[in-house]
């Protein structure tokens, strides 16, 4: 089958099956996501249900539902409601994941696993799926009440300090000793790289739409 066909064929299964399980959990009352997840569970290469999806073919179609998914959701996330649960978010994100982070060790070491196996395992339970959070609050009709603007910047929160022990774990784990330099020339990329989507998504992006607002509608800015 050449690679249009290919394509074509992917994505009619892909939302075939995405149909039927989302409809079976609205009818069951669950969030869509799971409808989602259990789709995905069936069109992957594991089940073999339908051999012309590759994990090289799943791992791209996931990664464009997230892009469009994270649009979404960027959309409707404002850094000045963040800033307004700031302190909160920022003290229970710690918690959690300092928290997570040393139960994760605990138990590795229980288990007899090395060190450095011990902080991935750690870092990994202190990690939320904000996309399928959000999702489900979207979905069960939670997003607009008092307490979601907490969770979303609790989320946030969680992601930066996710990316954050990402770098941190991955450096150690490549060098193979705690080396200062190395931690921070990450740290200081890391943090160039924040501060500049962060500048660019406050300050430019908002304005260059103000400016072409006349000429921008929902289905423009979408494309």
């Amino acid at each position: 089958m050449s690679t249009e066909l290919n394509l074509v064929s992917e994505l009619a299964v892909i939302l075939i099956a995405a149909a039927v399980f989302t409809v079976i959990s609205k009818a069951l009352r669950q969030p869509l996501i799971l409808g989602y997840i259990l789709a995905g569970f069936i069109v992957g290469p594991h089940l073999g249900l339908f051999p012309q999806f590759s994990p090289q073919s799943v791992h791209e179609w996931s990664e464009l539902g997230i892009i469009f998914l994270l649009f979404g959701l960027g959309l409707e996330f404002n850094f000045k409601k963040l800033l307004n649960v700031g302190s909160a978010a920022i003290i229970t994100a710690l918690t959690i994941s300092l928290g997570m982070l040393a139960v994760g060790f605990v138990t590795g070491s229980a288990f007899g696993w090395a060190p450095m196996q011990c902080l991935f395992f750690g870092g990994m339970l202190g990690m939320s799926s904000t996309t399928i959070i959000i999702k489900a609050y979207d979905d069960l009709g939670y997003k607009n009440k008092p307490y979601a603007t907490l969770v979303f910047g609790l989320l946030v929160v969680e992601d930066l300090l996710a990316v954050l022990i990402m770098v941190l774990f991955s450096t150690l784990a490549v060098s193979n000793k705690f080396s200062g330099i190395d931690m921070l020339v990450s740290l200081a990329k890391l943090v160039t790289f924040l501060v500049l989507c962060f500048l660019v998504g406050i300050f430019v992006i908002p304005t260059v739409f103000k400016r072409w607002s006349k000429y921008i509608s929902d289905e423009i800015l979408l494309l």
